[in-house]
């Protein structure tokens, strides 16, 4: 069973830079192509170059950033012929993720889905940011993904979702419908929540069809 997680203050500097960094490439604050710097970096972030260097790998493995030799280390570029690949994985492992979370949520958990649950639907949905819909979307599909309490399954989605988030971020002006899509995530809710696997599993792989089907439109 995997722990709760940790406080922001109980995480190591290398976690810590990891996640900061992680979220900025995720959401383009760091632009695609930009460049790293890893002292400009480390002084953003009050934490040593060893940090962010260990963060740095990470990243790098996970499709974030590329380090070219003699040139540098960048943001990596958003390229939409990747999303078929993407979708492609997403569409395997997303209804596996929801139906699994469906059976394995603890009390804790329930409470955290619920929790996203009112969030979503709460007075303040209307007047959400195209960036805090964005963010909300992050944190449910990341909690899905820990109600699994399966580490390889969390892992392997949460790097899948960032990429296909980066590519949702590149398009947000042309799709108004966002706040409907992140919406979707209600009835999942609910279905995990309820311990419903079969429904749960269904309702998440017609949300990434639904996803992939408005990036294309949006083009």
């Amino acid at each position: 069973m995997k722990p709760a997680e940790p406080a922001a203050e109980d995480l190591s500097y290398a976690e810590r830079a990891y996640r900061d960094l992680r979220d900025r490439l995720v959401m383009l604050d760091i632009r695609p192509g930009a460049p790293i710097n890893e002292d400009q970096l480390a002084q953003s972030l009050g934490f040593g170059r060893t940090p962010v260097r260990e963060a740095l790998k990470r990243l790098q493995y996970e499709r974030l950033i590329a380090s070219y030799p003699r040139r540098g280390t960048f943001a990596t570029e958003v390229n939409i012929t990747d999303l078929a690949h993407i979708s492609e994985v997403r569409r395997q492992l997303e209804p596996m993720a929801a139906a699994q979370a469906a059976r394995r949520a603890t009390d804790d958990d329930r409470d955290r889905l619920t929790a996203l649950l009112e969030e979503l639907e709460s007075d303040r949905a209307q007047r959400r940011s195209a960036d805090a819909h964005l963010r909300l979307d992050l944190q449910v599909h990341r909690a899905i993904y820990a109600a699994t309490h399966n580490p390889y399954l969390e892992d392997t989605l949460v790097r899948y979702d960032n990429l296909a988030t980066r590519v949702w971020c590149l398009f947000v002006d042309r799709l108004p419908g966002m706040a409907g899509h992140v919406g979707e995530h209600g009835p999942l809710l609910r279905a995990v929540v309820a311990g419903d696997p079969d429904k749960a599993g269904a309702l998440a792989g017609s949300h990434v069809d639904g996803f992939e089907q408005a990036i294309r439109a949006a083009i």
